[in-house]
């Protein structure tokens, strides 16, 4: 059993999240594909149809030379792609609530001595929470993404003086973390968005008591080290796809239509099945850094350090 609870350094942030798949990986990711499969298997397929249709119409009247193709084409259709853009967007908006929560619920579930969870019992928190749910995708919407686009923005101006390069290595895996402990926070306390918001960002930078070593850069480590080994394996996959439709260009018989449209036919299909595949990847692995960034959390609630240790210590003496 693993103790959450408690002071981790550095290192312990990474094996620890290893350590988590290690204990409970078959248990947590039978739940999660129950509980999201089906979203992942509509967002799969809205990557492999939807933007297949899309990519295929704007590559295709630029190699065409009709520069005004693609307007008249969505002017055409724009009925239908105003409704499927709702469509992907409330797909996607849940796709992102369950796979932000998932982690937090399950986690909390396991810190609290559960051994092993029941899909109905991370269901029953979704339900249960729901309002608070509402409120938090709000909040994230209206206030914490802005901000987020400002600075990340703000940083990306100042690319051009080189400074800018530091402030995004500095501001993205800190953003994360916010928002992360947020929602962790959010729906681990009765704190208000507010107050969960307020302690997400103080607790990036000191310890409740304040008498404690500045927590910021082994957060901002581990959570470097997650982004790192993420892209890594992410890219191999999206490497395959963009090395077959180049494969592609270069073994085809020149015959104008596929250069015309390399997206169309077998070769397409191929394409956003292997960048689908790609997706799906890129979304499970996404579950090591929100473990991660449980791990952090608890690291900061030394609040309860102490008393889980002693609940700990009196159990060992109850089974003795």
């Amino acid at each position: 059993m693993m103790q959450f609870y408690k002071k981790r350094e550095f290192g312990a942030f990474i094996s620890d999240s290893f350590n988590f798949f290690k204990l409970y990986g078959k248990n947590y990711f039978k739940n999660y594909i129950l509980i999201n499969g089906l979203l992942l298997i509509l967002t799969i397929a809205v990557v492999i149809f939807g933007f297949r249709e899309i990519f295929g119409q704007l590559v295709g009247s630029n190699m065409s030379g009709e520069s005004y193709y693609f307007e008249r084409y969505f002017a055409d259709n724009a009925g239908m792609l105003i409704v499927a853009g709702l469509l992907v967007f409330v797909l996607f908006a849940l796709l992102a609530i369950v796979n932000y929560l998932y982690p937090v619920f399950y986690m909390k579930r396991i810190a609290g001595g559960a051994q092993k969870i029941k899909t109905d019992e991370i269901l029953d928190d979704f339900k249960k929470n729901a309002g608070k749910i509402f409120k938090m995708c709000v909040g994230m919407l209206f206030i914490v993404l802005p901000v987020t686009m400002i600075i990340v923005g703000f940083s990306y101006v100042l690319l051009l003086i080189i400074i800018g390069f530091f402030l995004i290595l500095l501001v993205y895996p800190t953003a994360f973390n916010v928002s992360s402990f947020l929602m962790y926070d959010y729906f681990n306390t009765k704190r208000g968005f507010f107050e969960s918001l307020s302690y997400s960002i103080r607790a990036q930078f000191s310890y409740p008591n304040g008498n404690e070593k500045s927590p910021y850069w082994k957060y901002w480590g581990a959570s470097i080290i997650m982004f790192v080994i993420l892209y890594v394996v992410t890219s191999v996959f999206t490497f395959i796809p963009l090395m077959f439709v180049y494969g592609s260009l270069l073994s085809s018989t020149p015959d104008g239509n596929f250069e015309e449209n390399p997206f169309a036919g077998t070769a397409g299909i191929v394409f956003f099945v292997l960048y689908g595949i790609s997706m799906l990847v890129s979304l499970f692995l996404s579950n090591l850094m929100y473990i991660n960034a449980g791990l952090m959390y608890y690291d900061s609630r030394t609040d309860l350090h102490q008393k889980i240790e002693l609940e700990e210590i009196e159990t060992i003496g109850i089974n003795e």
